[in-house]
């Protein structure tokens, strides 16, 4: 990430991994909500909502302007095929009293861009928390961006459970 990026001073215009980081949030809700195919909304954002006009449309009118591809297309795919993992991340660090379908689907798909980015990409936590704040604030005047910040930093700070590939192969003998 380059310095020009990570100041928070400048417009989301100047920040083309924050716009990445909205647009993917959006892209989600609406794979959720319509039940499109996600190479489907990918390919939609592409052509229609990134980039500017000669109009100079912004996030008021639908476009997303200088907004990162690669980074939106990794979070979109990522959290599409890494669903039910994601999804149980989220709902083990909600209380058992809310279900992740009660979430608002906006959070839920905030959420699920998040969690995506942070497992494959090499953000630092901190700043992921504190990006996908300043995306919650864009969508929400509540408490959610204070939930998304408890949610993201319990899941982040947790160390991932260790995989062990190779349960088959035979442990080695001490000679």
């Amino acid at each position: 990430m380059t310095e020009l990026q990570d100041q928070p001073k400048l417009k989301a215009a100047q920040r083309p991994r924050t716009a990445a980081r909205v647009a993917a949030v959006q892209a989600l809700f609406q794979i959720e909500q319509n039940g499109d195919r996600p190479d489907s909304v990918i390919e939609q954002f592409l052509v229609h909502r990134f980039g500017t006009t000669l109009s100079g449309e912004s996030y008021e009118d639908g476009r997303i302007p200088e907004a990162d591809v690669a980074l939106f297309t990794a979070i979109v795919k990522g959290a599409v095929s890494n669903r039910t993992a994601i999804e149980g991340d989220i709902a083990q660090t909600l209380p058992s009293t809310w279900p992740i379908e009660r979430l608002d689907p906006v959070l839920r798909a905030l959420f699920m861009a998040a969690i995506a980015e942070f497992r494959h990409e090499d953000v630092p936590a901190a700043v992921l928390i504190n990006e996908y704040m300043d995306v919650a604030h864009g969508f929400f005047f509540g408490d959610e961006p204070r939930l998304v910040n408890g949610v993201l930093d319990t899941l982040f700070k947790t160390p991932a459970p260790v995989e062990d590939h190779d349960s088959t192969a035979v442990p080695p003998t001490e000679d």
